[in-house]
């Protein structure tokens, strides 16, 4: 069951909520490919939000590929499209789930670290500013198919070391306790050589090739507030897209 209203006592920000409620009528297809979404001033009335909360979810599900505007006409849920597909960020747990494992995690570590240069570029801090970092071993069917680092901007999401991630997806608590949504990500990936440390864990003999991804993660807002190393076995996992003439 969808919220269809907007909770005033919730954690979450009232922008955050409008724009899963919209969603979901996308998703869950009450709203179809070409229809016509209510006006702003509508929205505006059923919601009890702001007009600048209204334009801020509207132009958000634009960035996302989700609706269109016309000039002069309205907004228009948009048709899928190669782009979406292509681009659509995955989790482990969704994505071993369409291939038809049961999903396992098993945390090795979360500690707070000074960012390192690097990283803090890459997430637009200042080099030394506090992370929280989370390592994790990623199970199908209870067999060793990747390694995640996540480093994530602790003061965005104080307090985020305090679950247990055996449990409980990183990307939900996210939004659930800090209204932090992973809305796009840019990456890079390349094989390399399995570390030492990495080859034990994954259970895998030396010498092993990796697939390994480098991915920075952004906010809703734009904001990068991730930064993500993830190993993953070559050997039982691989990558794909699906195109077309």
């Amino acid at each position: 069951m969808y919220p269809e209203t907007i909770d005033r006592y919730s954690k979450l920000p009232f922008y955050q909520q409008l724009y899963e409620i919209l969603l979901n009528k996308i998703q869950q297809g009450e709203w179809q490919p070409g229809d016509m979404i209510p006006p702003e001033s509508e929205l505006i009335e059923n919601y009890q939000v702001s007009r600048n909360t209204v334009r801020q979810v509207l132009d958000m599900l634009v960035n996302e590929g989700l609706i269109y505007r016309q000039r002069g006409r309205g907004t228009f849920v948009a048709h899928p499209s190669l782009e979406q597909s292509m681009t659509r960020i995955v989790s482990f747990t969704e994505d071993m789930q369409q291939r038809e494992f049961t999903p396992g995690t098993q945390v090795l570590s979360a500690t707070l670290l000074p960012a390192e240069a690097e990283i803090a570029a890459k997430l637009q801090i200042q080099t030394g500013e506090q992370l929280a970092c989370l390592r994790r071993l990623r199970l199908a069917d209870g067999e060793p198919m990747s390694i995640e680092e996540s480093y994530l901007v602790h003061s965005y999401c104080p307090e985020i070391l305090q679950h247990d991630y055996a449990q409980q997806p990183l990307r939900k608590v996210l939004e659930t306790d800090f209204g932090i949504r992973i809305a796009s990500a840019k990456q890079v990936i390349k094989a390399i050589l399995a570390p030492p440390e990495l080859i034990d864990l994954l259970d895998i003999k030396t010498p092993a090739v990796l697939l390994f991804i480098e991915r920075v993660s952004f906010s809703q807002g734009k904001i990068p507030v991730e930064f993500l190393r993830i190993y993953y076995r070559a050997d039982r996992y691989s990558l794909f897209n699906e195109l077309h003439e």
